[in-house]
């Protein structure tokens, strides 16, 4: 879902996510976009829109870390709530990639979240605009269960977040590369993070969407070649889930690529 550019292939996916809005301000396709006509925008989001596509805007990424940062969490929410709302856009995803302070486990991070999102949805209203988090999976791992990670972000305002696209890659070799660790043991360095055992912890399987990247060389780790991902996709469909596919990034996650991963579970 995250897309370097307006994919072509609208009605495969259900959004299109422009990166990044940083604490800085719109950089890459976030900057594009900002930069087009008020037209422009209401022309492309019309079309978008009519295929059952939203366009959002994607925060932060990992070049940005707004807690290590001294980032004020309600000044920085209220000044990319009014970006999505200046630049007619249907949303936000927060892709919250502040290693050192999560890692810190001070319960920083988890409170800089909370707050942050709290305001974001105060000027973005729940039903009338997206606003989704993308953890990667560690973070839901009991690892963290001194203060939390993304548990207590859940705990704490996983009421006002629609989704996760939860990021099942980048976490080491052979993390979430075989349909058992991403569905159901995920092991290794981090116990407790596969699908299921994320929702054994008390996130809604319906909240859960599986992330991968595309292509070879689109990450560090856990790359599926995405038939084998719908494979995984559509056991995980047996056993009760059907939150979807987030991909990183067009134009790797092609028509091609996300017919392969909807496979059965999600038919054209």
């Amino acid at each position: 879902m995250h897309s370097a550019g307006y994919n072509p292939h609208i009605g495969l996916y259900a959004l299109s996510v422009l990166s990044f809005l940083l604490v800085s301000g719109p950089a890459d396709q976030a900057a594009a976009w900002a930069a087009l006509s008020g037209d422009k925008k209401a022309a492309i989001k019309s079309e978008y829109n009519a295929a059952g596509v939203s366009v959002i805007v994607s925060a932060f990424g990992a070049t940005d870390a707004p807690t290590s940062g001294g980032a004020d969490p309600v000044a920085t929410a209220n000044t990319m709530a009014q970006f999505v709302l200046d630049n007619q856009l249907d949303g936000i995803d927060v892709d919250y990639e502040d290693l050192t302070a999560m890692n810190a486990r001070d319960g920083g991070a988890e409170a800089w979240l909370v707050s942050f999102t709290r305001t974001l949805r105060e000027k973005l209203p729940k039903g009338h605009y997206l606003l989704t988090h993308a953890p990667v999976a560690p973070w839901f791992s009991p690892v963290f269960n001194t203060t939390g990670a993304y548990l207590t972000v859940h705990q704490n305002a996983g009421n006002l977040i629609d989704w996760y696209n939860v990021q099942f890659y980048n976490q080491g070799d052979d993390m979430y590369t075989t349909c058992d660790g991403l569905l159901t043991t995920a092991g290794g360095f981090w116990p407790g993070s596969a699908l299921l055992e994320i929702a054994q912890a008390g996130v809604p399987l319906s909240k859960l969407v599986i992330g991968k990247y595309a292509a070879v060389g689109g990450g560090a780790s856990g790359f599926m070649d995405p038939y084998a991902l719908g494979e995984c996709v559509a056991q995980a469909r047996e056993l009760g889930w059907g939150a979807g596919i987030m991909a990183w990034e067009y134009p790797d996650a092609d028509s091609e690529w996300i017919k392969a991963a909807r496979g059965s579970a999600f038919p054209l």
